[in-house]
This record gives structure tokens, sequence and C-alpha cells, in this order.
């Protein structure tokens, strides 16, 4: 696929497909080949949206697709309407496609407080983290309406925001400069059966890593910084698909848990 064939037209069939909350059972149009072609699709359909950007989510490209693509993380666009602050005592809600793919991933979750210079287009992990203020824990929402998009390879996936249908943003991390958050262990439970654990240490270069990557990453697209952008860095304890009606729950240990009801996204 070329950068001009028929990305404008898939972008096209994504945002009706995501505001009629309708699902998609085939890619709509030829697939991207490559991350670019799928950033190229993400661009236009980005241009087609009046909607703020308030954050960043950042995936993990898995062994052995890494070395194909050239890259261990992917990047989407996380927009305003989505995101929700949740205190940790009354459940949240997070909307997925129902005929659609939904899955849920908890993550930690960085804000940008003052952006790098425009200029600026490679960045060690310490210059990464200068340009954070925060650090919460959170819940990110992995919708899309093409119920295979998970299936296809990472092109695939950045081609439509990389799978994003939303952010809850829980609890700050108190000391999150010593960096001792990257070992707590985190859970996640689905209608209360644990159905995966881990830490953010067993990124590549830690959640930080993907701070760095997404600065780089936008540099690169031609993508100014916000002050106030939020990152998602990335499943701790794996992605995990969700329907509607179940509840989940994601343990952080004593940085606090977030409670989260799964609903059929609405029609917008």
């Amino acid at each position: 696929m070329s950068a001009d064939n028929g990305a404008g037209s898939i972008a096209d069939r994504f945002l009706a497909a995501r505001r009629a909350a309708e699902g998609l059972a085939a890619y709509p149009g030829t697939q991207p080949e490559t991350l670019e072609e799928g950033y190229h699709i993400q661009a236009e359909a980005m241009a087609r949206i009046a909607e703020p950007i308030a954050g960043w989510k950042v995936g993990r490209i898995l062994p052995p697709l890494d070395a194909r693509y050239g890259c261990d993380r992917l990047a989407g666009p996380i927009f305003a309407p989505t995101v929700a602050w949740v205190d940790g005592t009354a459940p949240a809600t997070g909307f997925v496609f129902a005929d659609g793919f939904g899955a849920v991933e908890a993550e930690f979750l960085f804000r940008i407080g003052t952006p790098p210079t425009p200029d600026k287009q490679q960045f060690t992990l310490e210059e990464a983290a200068a340009h954070v203020d925060a650090v919460h824990i959170g819940i990110e929402i992995a919708s899309s309406p093409f119920r295979g998009i998970n299936g296809h390879g990472p092109a695939v996936t950045v081609s439509d925001f990389g799978n994003n249908n939303g952010l809850l943003i829980g609890p700050s991390v108190p000391g999150w400069n010593d960096g001792a958050y990257a070992d707590q262990r985190v859970v996640t439970r689905i209608d209360g059966v644990e159905i995966g654990a881990g830490t953010a240490s067993a990124f590549n270069h830690g959640a930080i890593g993907s701070v760095r990557f997404l600065l780089e990453n936008l540099a690169q697209r031609g993508i100014a910084v916000e002050a106030g952008w939020w990152i998602s860095t990335g499943a701790v304890t794996g992605v995990h698909p969700v329907r509607p009606g179940q509840q989940v729950e994601t343990d952080f240990g004593p940085l606090g848990t977030i409670h989260c009801r799964i609903e059929a996204q609405p029609a917008r």
C-alpha cells in the first residue's frame, strides 16, 4: 500500500464505524504493511477530528514482530472526551465496541510538564524523564470497531488510533522519581478472577522507555508535544479482552486499586 493509496478512505470508514458504534468484520481497505503506512492512516483520521488530544497510548510490539517492524513500541492518540478521572472509591465506566474488539490494560500514566523544544529529535532516558511532572495509575480501554485489529500486526493496530478508546486516570504515584513503582506487582481481575499480573520493570527500558519512544515518535512525525498530555506507557499485566457487563479491577497494591464496569460504546 503506497502512502496515498486508500489511506483517506480507510480513515473515513474507521471513523464512521466509531461514530455509529458499529463493528467491522474485515479491515476496511488494503491493510498497511509498514508502521509508516499505519501512521499515515492514523494521521488522515486525526485530521478529520475536531476533538482535542489529551494524550497518547504507547503499546509494546513483542518479539518476533519487533524485529520485523524495526521497533518495539507503537503509538496512538487519546482524545479528551474519552478520558475520565477515577478516585479509586467509586467504579468507573469503560466503553468498548460491542461488535468489535475490546480489552483493558493496567498501566502507569505519565504526564508531560514541560514539553521538549520542537527541534529535539532524540532523547536519553534521563532527558525524557525530565519532561514528566506526575505519574498516576490507570487503565487504558483498548477497543476498535475492527474485531481482528490485534491479529494482523502492529501496522494495522496503529492505523486505528493504536486501538485506543479511552483512558481512566487513577490516583497519583508518590515519589515516582525513585523508580520504585516499576517493581510494584500489578494484578488485573475480571469478574473477580485474576487474569494477569506483572511489573513495569519487565518493559524494555521500563515505562520511561515508553516516554522516550513517544517523544521521538512524535518529533519524527512533526507533532508538537503539549504540556498536560498523558502518556499511557504500556500494559503491565497484559492485554485482557472484555465484553460489556464485565467488572474489571486493576490492583496496584499500596498505590491503589481501580474498579471499572465495561459497557457498550454508544453511537456519538
